[in-house]
């Protein structure tokens, strides 16, 4: 049994998850308009879920599930989605055409601004003043970390601290808001440090699945990144050794550097350090009522395959 099939055996979850899914259409359609069609395919195109998979783990069991939470997190990661791809100019997303291929950059746009704003009308229907200022402050580290990728693409000189940095405020972040959000007053720093810890590990193992999934698991065409000029950990490390990968991630010839990149080793080396993240936050732990299935998280983040 994998990882995440042992967590989606946790009494309520498989419940909470489908009503989440029935209240993010419920939030997408609330202003019927092109926005919203638009927010609604990139709705149906699907996702793990797995940021209110965490507001459910890291909530007190004696609660009503925190519904509105978990749909709020969940429409941000949405709205970065169509964003990311409006911005990277992505034709696919999920196996799907992205929003923007589909219908225009202008509509695309304002769709990823519509889901923000839906993710931050939800929330503050809860009057939890605190938990605002959680997500709004999660989405300004989306904001810096986004800004961070513009300025670092095409340098394969990019360290690898900034490259972290990075993957903290673009991926770790959200993650961490999720935990935090979900616990309520009973979050602490140590679950914070978790929710970091395993976006970081997440979003490595994301970067490696870009040079090495196969476009029917992942939804997407292997080497995006190169293409993109994106400098990801596995095309960095391998960029100091190659030439060939360090002349494609500058935007030169793309002609055979992927195969080069696994050639080196970065992708081992690369999963080596998703691995010591997920291990980091594993160490964060500190007997939350749902430490197992936290932990197993940990385990289902770099060991997956989409």
């Amino acid at each position: 049994m994998s990882a995440l099939t042992a967590i989606h055996e946790t009494e309520g979850l498989d419940r909470y998850l489908d009503e989440i899914e029935q209240r993010l259409l419920e939030a997408v359609r609330r202003h019927p308009g092109l926005a919203a069609t638009v927010g609604e395919e990139a709705l149906a195109a699907g996702g793990k879920r797995l940021r209110p998979l965490l507001v459910f783990l890291a909530a007190p069991p004696e609660r009503e599930p925190p519904w509105a939470v978990g749909v709020s997190v969940e429409l941000v990661h949405m709205a970065t989605l169509v964003h990311d791809d409006l911005i990277d100019r992505a034709g696919y997303r999920r196996g799907h055409a992205s929003a923007w291929a589909r219908f225009g950059p202008e509509a695309a746009r304002a769709a990823g601004d519509y889901l923000f704003a839906r993710a931050f009308a939800e929330l503050a229907a809860t009057g939890d003043e605190r938990a605002v200022a959680v997500l709004a402050s999660a989405c300004l580290s989306l904001a810096r970390g986004e800004a961070l990728q513009r300025a670092q693409t095409h340098d394969p000189e990019t360290s690898v601290e900034s490259y972290l940095e990075r993957c903290a405020l673009k991926t770790g972040k959200l993650f961490e808001a999720a935990c935090v959000l979900g616990a309520g007053e009973r979050a602490t720093p140590a679950l914070a440090r978790f929710g970091l810890a395993l976006g970081i590990a997440f979003q490595i193992a994301d970067d490696i699945l870009d040079c090495t999934g196969e476009t029917i698991d992942t939804g997407k065409i292997a080497g995006t990144d190169l293409r993109e000029g994106t400098p990801t950990l596995p095309l960095l490390l391998a960029a100091r050794e190659d030439p060939v990968v360090h002349r494609a991630l500058a935007g030169g010839s793309l002609d055979g550097a992927l195969v080069r990149v696994a050639a080196t080793g970065a992708l081992d080396r690369a999963r080596a350090v998703a691995l010591e993240y997920a291990e980091r936050a594993r160490r964060c732990l500190n007997g939350e009522l749902h430490s197992d299935e936290l932990e197993a998280l940990t385990y289902a983040v770099v060991e997956r395959r989409t």
